[in-house]
């Protein structure tokens, strides 16, 4: 699964790639295999990439359109 969604928010936030791997402690070139699909997000990077962009999860997976940010309890 290619994640568009997360190549537009990080583009939107005129960000590079290497920047958020520096962000979710990974390097750039394993972001760039998850931003294409290459390979899997680990729940924690997922996760991690919800709370940096403040959306869903589902959002980033292309399950819904809605954006909202669900702050912990």
């Amino acid at each position: 699964m290619v994640f568009r969604r997360l190549r537009d928010l990080r583009e939107d936030n005129d960000l590079k790639q290497k920047d958020i791997a520096k962000m979710i402690n990974c390097s750039q070139q394993a972001y760039s295999n998850y931003e294409l699909g290459v390979h899997e997000i680990p729940l924690d990077l997922l996760i991690a990439l919800a709370e940096l962009y403040k959306t869903n999860t589902d959002y980033l997976l292309g399950l819904t359109n809605n954006k909202t940010y669900y702050k912990e309890l």
